[in-house]
């Protein structure tokens, strides 16, 4: 389970803005939630790469601390979430619903018109040019949009970085090599409730009559710096 006293990712995840997607209650219900950092130094050493993954239960699946020679932030940003959503998807089964947690604006927000634009969607959506996507980062892009399409949903948030629980991960990575010694495992999270949920929507059956409105967390916008 998570430990004492910190929130889990879900709970991070259910509190921050969704860059582009607003949900109705049902959807905001993950399987698996991941959060993800990169960090990047100007002498080129000491920089690392940080995940962190739990059920929607809170149980720990894996926690990843790397070193990494980033030529600057943004690249180390998506080499982080490439990392673990490679991670990830070694641990679960293709039909989960995935949370990703990132303390990035632009990055969260590709992600998030990614899945727009994906599975029939409108295509515009999809982010085109360095404008979007930083130079230096385009394999990364190329790996994280696979793995989005191997998901049966995904969305993603922005966290404020202090929150982020993959922060020191990807900033002290020589503290932090012992958590790669650690044995894989897959963990299966409790199945989600398909009855009534807290706003008394069924999880998956709606009354047409009924207005739905989503959590605070699930406005269009950017997060703050």
């Amino acid at each position: 389970m998570a430990a004492h006293g910190r929130p889990t990712l879900r709970d991070l995840f259910d509190d921050s803005p969704t860059p582009h997607i607003a949900h109705p209650p049902r959807t905001h219900h993950r399987h698996f939630y991941v959060a993800t950092d990169g960090s990047y130094r100007r002498d080129g050493a000491g920089g690392g790469l940080g995940a962190v993954i739990e059920t929607r239960d809170g149980t720990r699946v894996a926690r990843v601390s790397l070193p990494d020679t980033a030529p600057n932030n943004n690249v180390a940003e998506y080499r982080a979430l490439h990392l673990g959503l490679d991670v990830l998807a070694a641990r679960t089964p293709g039909n989960a619903r995935v949370g990703v947690l990132v303390d990035h604006d632009d990055l969260a927000a590709a992600v998030n018109s990614e899945v727009l634009a994906g599975a029939g969607g409108d295509a515009e959506w999809r982010p085109h040019g360095v404008e979007r996507i930083p130079p230096g980062s385009e394999s990364h892009w190329r790996g994280i949009r696979a793995r989005i399409a191997g998901f049966d949903e995904l969305r993603a948030a922005r966290i404020d970085g202090r929150e982020n629980p993959a922060h020191p991960l990807a900033n002290a990575p020589q503290d932090y090599a012992h958590v790669n010694r650690r044995a894989d495992r897959c963990v299966l999270p409790d199945p989600i409730d398909t009855g009534t949920l807290e706003t008394g929507v069924a999880d998956d059956v709606h009354d047409g009559n009924e207005p739905q409105f989503p959590p605070p967390s699930r406005f269009e916008g950017r997060a703050s710096d």
